[in-house]
């Protein structure tokens, strides 16, 4: 089974996406990662994202692209797969149905975790991280028990300059932005399933199991 995990910043895709792979046994595809590996390894696809990332620019993409296709080659995907803050564009659904059309394979269900935009906010800035172990903290859901301080090394905590709360607000108007477009193709195909992201991680992960589970019946 491939399936499409989309959301907002702050909706709580990875988390989702770790408790699925899991359960369901698949792959984890996060196009983050994926990129990260890339820089590290210094493969091609990973230097030509860094020429474009160090000019402060997003990566084409035509590049997420192919790495992805890359990555879902692999053996452990042959069965399936969840895919992690990828399509981020209409574009990027397009040429993966196309491609996935040339291997006689598709996706088979798009999951939206809906979270209200004011939530989202109060989520991302609230976060705060530790600069010497990256423990992360949260002001309301789980704060340090020192104001400012790491409770397991006593590092200083700082507020990464994307989680600032004018920030998100600009980042959540540009996913909003690209990602109804995504919605409607998947709705047109009677691939999409909407879930309350607001039922806490448990709560959510039994709605998104059981959408999965009646595709599979």
């Amino acid at each position: 089974m491939y399936v499409v995990i989309l959301g907002a910043p702050g909706a709580g895709k990875g988390t989702q996406a770790d408790i699925l792979s899991q359960q369901m046994n698949l792959p984890h595809i996060a196009s983050g990662d994926l990129f990260r590996q890339a820089l590290q390894e210094k493969t091609e696809v990973g230097l030509l994202a860094k020429s474009y990332m160090d000019k402060g620019e997003l990566a084409p993409d035509e590049i997420t692209i192919r790495m992805i296709l890359e990555r879902i080659d692999k053996p452990d995907c042959a069965s399936g797969c969840l895919f992690d803050g990828f399509p981020r564009t209409l574009h990027q659904a397009e040429v993966l149905d196309k491609a996935f059309k040339e291997q006689g394979k598709s996706i088979d269900k798009a999951i939206y975790i809906e979270v209200p935009s004011e939530e989202l906010v109060k989520r991302l800035s609230g976060r705060w991280l530790c600069r010497n172990c990256q423990t992360p903290y949260h002001a309301i859901s789980s704060p340090p028990k020192v104001p400012g301080k790491c409770d397991k090394c006593g590092g200083e905590l700082y507020q990464r300059s994307d989680d600032k709360e004018e920030t998100v607000k600009e980042r959540l108007k540009v996913f909003f932005a690209q990602t109804v477009p995504i919605l409607d193709y998947y709705e047109k195909q009677n691939k999409l399933a909407r879930v309350n992201g607001n039922l806490g991680i448990q709560g959510v992960a039994s709605e998104i199991i059981s959408v999965l589970g009646a595709e599979t019946k």
